[in-house]
C-alpha cells in the first residue's frame, strides 16, 4: 500500500474529491465520445451488467425506443426480436465514463453532455434530460418520444454547444451547485435552482447566437425554461466525472459509484478499482401520484445514485426541506435527522458545498464501506419511481436504500486483498 491505513488512504480519496473541479464542455453525439458506440448495435444501460432478459419492463421499453431512434428496425416487434435474439451489446454505462438516468439507455446517435474534471483531466457523459410525462428513460417509445429524442440531437445539441463553446473553459458547475444549495436544491429530486441558474448562463448567449435560427434558439430556451430537472443530468455527469478521477488512488474503502438496474444493486469503492459488488435491488418506498401504489412501481434502476455518491440527493436531504413531502421523508428535522445521521457513514464534510439550513456545515463527504457495515445505517438516496409497465413514466417518488450485501462483500473483499483474510 502506498498509504500506512485505511483510513489515510480514505482521507486521500476524499481529498480528490475536494479538488474536483467539473466544466461542462460540449454537447455531442455519444458515437463521437464513447468509442464502443461505433462497434455495431450497441448500447448503454444503467447499473452494473445485465443481460435484457432479466432487465425489468421499462429498461427493455427504453431498449426498444433507442432500437427505433437509431433506425435499426421499424416497429416494436423487430426490436424486440433483435434484442431477445442478442444481436445489440449491452454495456453499463458507468462500464465507459458515462451515466444515465432511470434505464440510463443511451445509442450512438443521442445527444450527451460532455463534463471534464479539470484537476484530474478526465471526462463524463451523460444524456441530456427529456422533462417529464413519456420519456425513454422510464421506457417509453412512442412516436412523441422518438420525436423528442431526434429533436434533443438535431436542435437542442447543437445549440447548447454552440453558446458553451463561447466559454472557453466551458461552464464551471462547482460555482452552480454551491448557488444552488443555498437555494434549496439537493440535486436529485430537486433541481429547479440549479436548472434556473443554468438558463440564466445559457439564455443570454443562445439569443446571441445569431448564426442560429430564431426559432431554435427559441425553442432552446424554452425547453429549458420548462424543464425542471434539466441540471440533474449535468450533475450527474460532474459527480461521475469527480468521483472518476478519486477513484485514481486505488486503495481504501471510500464509495466511488452506486447504481441500480432494475434487478441488481451494485456499487464499487476505490481500494478495489472495477470489480462491483452487487445485491438485490430494492423498491423505493415514498408517496404516489393520484390512481398508483406500491404495487404498480418498478424496482429501483438508474445511475442517478451518484449524486449520493457525491454526497448530495439523499445524502444532502437538509439542503431541500421543499422536497421532503414529495419524497415522503417527513418534515424539517426528518430532513435533518436524515442528513446527521448520513454523516456517521462518512469519513468527513465537504467545505466546497455549505447547507445554510445545516448551520453552513458542508455537504457529506466519502461514504466509507466500513462505517456502513459497523453501523447498518445505509445511504438514503432520493429517486423517482416508475411504473413497472413500459411507457408509463414517473408514478411517484420517494426514498431508497441499497442492500447492506454490497457493502458487506466489498469490504470482505478488501480485507482478503489486503491479507487480512484467507
Amino acid at each position: 500500500m502506498s498509504y500506512k491505513t485505511i483510513d489515510e488512504a480514505n482521507q486521500a480519496v476524499a481529498a480528490k474529491i475536494v479538488a474536483g473541479s467539473p466544466f461542462l464542455l460540449d454537447v455531442v453525439p455519444a458515437k463521437s465520445v464513447i468509442k464502443e458506440l461505433n462497434e455495431g448495435k450497441v448500447l448503454l444501460h444503467a447499473g452494473p451488467p445485465i443481460t435484457y432478459d432479466k432487465m425489468v419492463d421499462p429498461i427493455q421499453g427504453a431498449c426498444v425506443g433507442a432500437a427505433l431512434f437509431e433506425e435499426w428496425c421499424d416497429t416494436e416487434e423487430e426490436a424486440r426480436e433483435m434484442l431477445e435474439s442478442g444481436e445489440v451489446k449491452l454495456i453499463p454505462c458507468h462500464h465507459v465514463n458515462a451515466v444515465g438516468p432511470m434505464g440510463g439507455i443511451t445509442s450512438a446517435n443521442m445527444a450527451v453532455l460532455v463534463v471534464e474534471n479539470k484537476t484530474d483531466g478526465n471526462r463524463a457523459f451523460c444524456t441530456m434530460n427529456e422533462g417529464i410525462g413519456a420519456v425513454l428513460r422510464f421506457g417509453a417509445y412512442s412516436d412523441e418520444v422518438i420525436t423528442r429524442l431526434r429533436w434533443m440531437r438535431d436542435t437542442l445539441a447543437p445549440v447548447l454547444s454552440a453558446a458553451l463553446k463561447t466559454k472557453e473553459d466551458g461552464l464551471n458547475i462547482n460555482v452552480l451547485i454551491a448557488k444552488a444549495i443555498a437555494m434549496g436544491d439537493e440535486f436529485h429530486q430537486r433541481n429547479i435552482a440549479a436548472s434556473l441558474a443554468f438558463l440564466k448562463e445559457m439564455a443570454p448567449i443562445i439569443v446571441g447566437l445569431t448564426d442560429i435560427d430564431q426559432v431554435k434558439r427559441e425553442e432552446v430556451v424554452q425547453f429549458l425554461a420548462d424543464t425542471d430537472q434539466f441540471f440533474l443530468n449535468v450533475m450527474m455527469a460532474s459527480a461521475k466525472a469527480v468521483m472518476d478521477g478519486a477513484r485514481q488512488i486505488q486503495e481504501g474503502t471510500i464509495v466511488t459509484a452506486m447504481c441500480r438496474n432494475g434487478h441488481d444493486f451494485g456499487i464499487r469503492i476505490a481500494g478495489m478499482g472495477d470489480e462491483w459488488f452487487t445485491g438485490p435491488v430494492n423498491t423505493p418506498q415514498g408517496l404516489y401520484f393520484s390512481g398508483f401504489s406500491e404495487s404498480d412501481a418498478a424496482p429501483d434502476m438508474g445511475d442517478s445514485a451518484i449524486t449520493e455518491t457525491f454526497g448530495v440527493g439523499g445524502m444532502a436531504m437538509i439542503a431541500a426541506p421543499a422536497v421532503t413531502r414529495f419524497v415522503g421523508s417527513g418534515g424539517f428535522y426528518d430532513a435533518l435527522n436524515t442528513s446527521d445521521e448520513m454523516t456517521e457513514i462518512c469519513i468527513d464534510t465537504n467545505p466546497n458545498f455549505p447547507v445554510p439550513t445545516w448551520d453552513f456545515k458542508g455537504i457529506c463527504l466519502g461514504i466509507d464501506a466500513r462505517k456502513v457495515v459497523e453501523t447498518g445505517i445505509l445511504p438514503v438516496i432520493n429517486t423517482g419511481i416508475a411504473n413497472k409497465k413500459a411507457g408509463l413514466g414517473q408514478i411517484g417518488a420517494g426514498t431508497v436504500t441499497p442492500p447492506i450485501d454490497c457493502f458487506e462483500k466489498a469490504v470482505l473483499a478488501y480485507a482478503k486483498k489486503l491479507g487480512f483474510t484467507e
